[in-house]
């Protein structure tokens, strides 16, 4: 219930303050007759990640069991993938992100013809790769956990990142977004470690990789995965009571690499001013 939770918080949060700086930008230049296009474009970007998500979903539930497990080590892997982008992604442009929303606000409102258009697109797009984001990381989890607590716990960060996009947007509260990503980030890198693991397990039982599947240790008897506390680190960190070869090696592979690159001092591409852009999102 918490990883899932805490995604859907952050993702939210990103998503709210993406409609947030477009709000604010167009009400202080001028231009809130505009908003209207704004919703139609975060509408639809709902509607399609809910498309992907809830079609994706009932595909895979008609598959055979070969095939479900196929499905799953894929949806995994490209659910690792997203999430190590999006963590980096946001490690690296946070400090910029404000001012090139509103250099391409005004991109698209600079033309004389189809200005609605060119608003509803850029904003579909913005939102849209937040929901799609969150769609391939759900779909993971979900087929990871049983029970009703994944689903809730989404529903619940959900809801809160709406009442903080609304609070952040009227001003009556400030967050810290540099420390918030920051440590949001780094608790998804373990996720995701964990994800990728059960991801190869998945492809062994499809019967797609058979190699090294020796058990490295047995800890079934201290730790069981359907024990309390083994589920709840099975839930949220992939943890195996019984890991192979192959999966305990890519989870440490994947988990150091990251956290390497993730602490790594960020330097600014030749050329380009070390300073934070005055408009900044972050707080650091």
């Amino acid at each position: 219930m918490l990883v899932p939770f805490l995604i859907m918080l952050r993702e939210g949060i990103e998503a709210a303050l993406i409609v947030g700086i477009i709000a604010s930008y167009l009400k202080q230049t001028g231009r809130g007759e505009w908003m209207p296009a704004v919703w139609v474009g975060v509408f639809l970007a709902a509607a399609l990640s809910l498309f992907v998500g809830g079609g994706l979903e009932l595909m895979s539930a008609e598959f055979p069991q070969k095939q479900q497990e196929l499905f799953e080590g894929i949806v995994g892997l490209i659910a690792v993938g997203i999430l190590s982008s999006m963590v980096f992604w946001m490690r690296k442009v946070a400090r910029s992100i404000k001012y090139a929303l509103h250099e391409s606000l005004d991109a698209a409102l600079a033309g004389s013809k189809n200005q609605t258009y060119a608003l509803i697109a850029m904003v579909f797009f913005a939102v849209a790769r937040e929901g799609l984001e969150t769609v391939f990381f759900l779909l993971a989890v979900f087929q990871q956990s049983e029970g009703s607590g994944a689903p809730l716990g989404a529903l619940l960060g959900l809801l809160l990142a709406v009442g903080f996009g609304v609070a952040i947007y009227s001003g009556s509260m400030r967050l810290n977004l540099g420390l918030f990503f920051r440590w949001t980030g780094l608790f998804i890198l373990v996720v995701a470690a964990g994800i990728l693991a059960s991801s190869v397990q998945a492809l062994h039982e499809a019967g797609v990789w058979n190699h090294l599947q020796g058990v490295v240790f047995d800890i079934s008897a201290l730790l069981p995965m359907d024990g309390p506390a083994g589920s709840v680190l099975a839930g949220m960190f992939g943890y195996q009571d019984a890991p192979t070869v192959s999966t305990l090696s890519v989870y440490l592979i994947y988990l150091i690499g990251a956290l390497v690159l993730f602490f790594m001092p960020h330097t600014p591409k030749a050329g380009k001013s070390v300073q934070p852009h005055p408009s900044s999102v972050t707080n650091e």
